[in-house]
């Protein structure tokens, strides 16, 4: 794209990077512009994208927040998210939500067609690796429900990590299975919930990995906080964080 002229990418920070991690945000904003001829913009209309009143049945909220998002993105070139949830949720479920809405259906399809999660975006649209971090750590990866299954993300955060500087990486055994958050799943069946991140924490410490990565932050909250009441020492940190060189912080958990 060298050369090109400049795209506008609507950057959709999430209700969860906005609470809890806004150095997520920052670092999917500075990759994004680092890997191409992209301006990124971060819309103030936005809200939550509906996935919790969409997975709950309420139907109602979920169209109200769906045609809010569409209005809110719909004039960007792209839009990127740092969460396979999310633009899981734009990109699979707003068609389907609005599909009987004439002033919406079109509208919300066109948006599904130009939204990405953050590490797909970075390759597959940016054809991006021009990576130069360092990060000496020996890592592991946990790949969300959403990215892995809705978006079909799993090579491209592999194939940024193996870009940067110092950094081992170690495959996370039996690394598909969900790791208990899944939303208000874990709300709903917190007993199943624990069980399920407990095995999910037994995996990661099972690798020697010091950090393990993800892309969501609802997965890092769930897995960080496993991790804290077990006592471990392995951290837990958003995969832009890494990409972007901006996790000298403390990591996901530390001190909440």
């Amino acid at each position: 794209m060298n050369g090109a002229a400049r795209k506008q990418v609507g950057l959709f920070v999430t209700c969860l990077v906005d609470l809890y991690r806004p150095v997520v945000g920052f670092a999917a904003i500075a990759l994004i512009e680092r890997s191409g001829p992209f301006t990124v913009v971060v819309p103030e209309a936005q809200t939550c994208c509906g996935q919790p009143g969409y997975n709950s049945g309420d139907r109602e909220s979920a169209l109200a927040i769906a045609r809010q998002v569409v209005r809110a993105f719909e004039s960007f070139d792209y839009v990127v998210a740092p969460s396979g949830s999310c633009a899981g949720m734009i990109k699979t479920h707003y068609p389907e939500l609005l599909a009987g809405d004439q002033i919406f259906a079109a509208r919300a399809k066109a948006l599904a067609d130009k939204t990405y999660e953050l590490t797909q975006f970075l390759r597959d649209v940016a054809g991006w690796d021009g990576l130069h971090p360092e990060f000496a750590k020996t890592v592991t990866y946990h790949d969300s429900c959403s990215a892995l299954r809705e978006l079909k993300v799993k090579r491209q955060p592999r194939e940024l990590l193996a870009k940067v500087g110092g950094l081992k990486f170690k495959e996370l055994p039996d690394g598909e299975p969900c790791c208990g958050f899944g939303g208000t799943f874990c709300v709903k069946f917190p007993d199943i919930s624990n069980r399920m991140v407990d095995d999910k924490v037994v995996n990661i410490e099972a690798t020697g990995a010091e950090v393990v990565l993800a892309a969501d932050m609802g997965c890092l909250l769930n897995i960080a906080g496993k991790l804290k009441r077990k006592g471990s020492r392995v951290e837990a940190r958003h995969v832009a964080e890494v990409l972007a060189g901006m996790a000298q912080d403390a990591a996901i958990g530390e001190g909440q």
